[in-house]
């Protein structure tokens, strides 16, 4: 809607992962060169944690984006709340092999000859599993041993694991020492700071074309990542709101006003209950997109 109202060539707050908008702020470009160095290295487990929305899938799109396709052989496990077994399953049918009836011996052999096969013929096979802190300790131990599997000395699988901040804590349980020694590198994602999610806003924006219009005043940037607290996820979510708003107002400047417009018809969105009961009674201080 918005987007033909302001000229723009796509939507620039989409919520799905995509590496055409990745923005290197700091965390992100430290993380990316930990995960580059583990694809280098071939082998171990390359860990990504951080809250929700800070941008785990899209940086991992952005890597897989940047290397020869024709090298590796990638398949991403999406559900994480899975039985060992069926993560097993779930990684045959991602990497297109028969998953159907087959014990947990069968599997654990198919996909041994398929990455053996990879192997042979001179491509890298890559594992990648987001939510990781769903996985219970035996499904990990599951990928601990897929990782067992080599060749001549090498690994067949690499496995990425990206997880919400309480997996570093999983990670540091007892019982966890093999699989944290096979951890060739990891690193925790953090929001962005207030200069640096005015610079996401921008880069987005230009992605898709933005010629300054709509323009935004200056302490607007600030105001969203106040509301936002820095996570990418919920600037888009946000800034998506702003650009309807401003839309269906047939406006061609975003200020403070029609920040404080937004965050309002927000907050009650997310806030209000509907019941009658407890209209006037004293609310909790509150903030914008807060789980």
């Amino acid at each position: 809607m918005y987007q033909s109202y302001f000229n723009f060539k796509g939507k620039p707050f989409r919520l799905n992962p995509d590496p055409r908008f990745f923005y290197g702020s700091k965390t992100h470009k430290r993380a990316l060169s930990y995960l580059r160095y583990g694809i280098e290295q071939g082998e171990g487990f390359i860990i990504i944690t951080g809250d929700v929305g800070t941008g785990k899938t899209t940086l991992v799109s952005r890597l897989l984006r940047s290397i020869n396709q024709n090298n590796f052989i990638t398949a991403h496990i999406v559900n994480s709340q899975l039985q060992p077994s069926d993560l097993l399953r779930m990684a045959a049918a991602e990497f297109g092999l028969e998953y159907r009836n087959l014990d947990k011996a069968s599997l654990l052999q198919s996909l041994n000859e398929f990455f053996q096969r990879s192997v042979a013929e001179r491509k890298r096979v890559l594992l990648v599993v987001d939510e990781a802190q769903n996985l219970t300790a035996k499904s990990l131990e599951e990928l601990r041993m897929l990782s067992n599997l080599q060749r001549e000395g090498r690994q067949l699988v690499q496995s990425f694991l990206l997880g919400q901040k309480e997996f570093r804590n999983t990670l540091r349980s007892r019982g966890y020492e093999q699989l944290r020694q096979r951890v060739i590198a990891t690193y925790h994602l953090r929001p962005l700071t207030d200069e640096e999610t005015r610079e996401y806003i921008l880069h987005r924006l230009n992605v898709v074309g933005w010629n300054n219009d709509p323009s935004f005043d200056s302490p607007v940037f600030g105001r969203i990542h106040q509301q936002t607290r820095g996570l990418p996820r919920k600037i888009n979510l946000f800034c998506d709101r702003l650009l309807l708003h401003a839309c269906i107002e047939e406006l061609h400047r975003i200020d403070e006003r029609a920040l404080n417009d937004v965050v309002a018809d927000v907050e009650d969105e997310y806030w209000s209950d509907g019941n009658p009961e407890d209209e006037g009674a004293a609310e909790p201080k509150r903030t914008l997109f807060n789980e």
